[in-house]
């Protein structure tokens, strides 16, 4: 890893406000007609498009096979494909802070992983963060009245958190971290081939009409291919790039803590854009999720002592 802490922070910061503007976005062309599985084949094999012509214009050894191809197809099977899917179905069933909220369950599974997995020792602050983590899930679900938020759309949240473990898990490895690009360009052609073949891209045809921006903003009317454009590159490329250069400079846990702004810009994009809200008792469960995970990711022991703070 770099001397740049600092840089690092900038890169999860900036990612993270991308993917939660990008949660709102997303929503347009997926209620315009596009279903989720295609809208995610669209998203990954546009982005693998983007990716080659930036391979092509800065560095074209990025285009070569990667040698480790166990790694390159856990990262686009699991932490492209399966993240996207699964976290596409969420955010169209769910308010989109909790969406959002539910898949960052992940960085707890991430400390998890390296607790059982790797059998690497951990603070014992990790299981009151757990018990934190389940207890606010139970009050933001509110399981007690039998499910308030859409059972399936849970599950999907929970699904793409497993997945986003694993790509901050599988992103830390120095061969990813060392070469991103090339590494990420590879991972989501593997992820395009996967999607292409259960939803193939040519079923997009909804993305030639009109779509309405939804919410404060139903009155406008816009192609549906330009927020899908921005999705591609603004709501995929980029952050996803950008977070695979920060974990060059910062750990995966500090990495994904730090990346928690995410489900806070999603959390007030859904209010001022999409006019939503959440209960008293939610937003009761919303901050106990959010210090048990926040807690859940300084119980690994095997990070650097001296990293800056935010």
């Amino acid at each position: 890893m770099t001397t740049r802490p600092w840089f690092g922070y900038a890169l999860v910061l900036t990612a993270a406000t991308m993917f939660g503007i990008n949660a709102g976005m997303s929503r347009v062309p997926l209620r315009s007609g596009t279903d989720e599985a295609t809208f995610t084949t669209v998203r990954i094999t546009a982005a693998l498009a983007v990716l080659v012509v930036v391979a092509l214009a800065t560095n074209r050894s990025a285009l070569r096979l990667p040698r480790r191809w166990p790694l390159v197809i856990g990262l686009g099977a699991v932490g492209i494909a399966g993240l996207q899917g699964f976290y596409n179905v969420a955010i169209n069933r769910l308010p989109l802070g909790i969406a959002l909220l539910l898949e960052y369950t992940g960085p707890v599974l991430v400390v998890l992983w390296v607790r059982f997995a790797r059998r690497q020792p951990v603070h014992a602050r990790m299981w009151p963060a757990l018990a934190l983590t389940l207890t606010g899930l139970a009050i933001v679900s509110q399981v007690w009245d039998g499910l308030v938020l859409d059972g399936f759309g849970v599950a999907m949240a929970l699904l793409a958190a497993a997945c986003f473990a694993a790509y901050f898990l599988l992103g830390e490895d120095d061969g990813v971290s060392a070469e991103p690009l090339h590494h990420i360009l590879w991972s989501f052609a593997v992820a395009a081939v996967i999607m292409n073949v259960i939803a193939p891209v040519w079923r997009a045809d909804a993305l030639g009409a009109d779509a309405s921006m939804l919410g404060r903003l139903s009155d406008l009317t816009v192609p549906a291919w330009a927020p899908m454009a921005w999705v591609v590159v603004l709501g995929t490329v980029t952050p996803f790039f950008l977070l695979l250069l920060a974990l060059r400079t910062l750990p995966s846990t500090v990495v994904s803590v730090v990346a928690m702004l995410e489900p806070v810009v999603a959390a007030l994009v859904g209010w001022a854009w999409f006019r939503e809200s959440l209960t008293v008792v939610q937003l009761l469960g919303v901050a106990v999720m959010l210090v048990g995970i926040v807690v859940a990711q300084t119980a690994r022991r095997d990070e650097p002592e001296a990293l800056p703070p935010v």
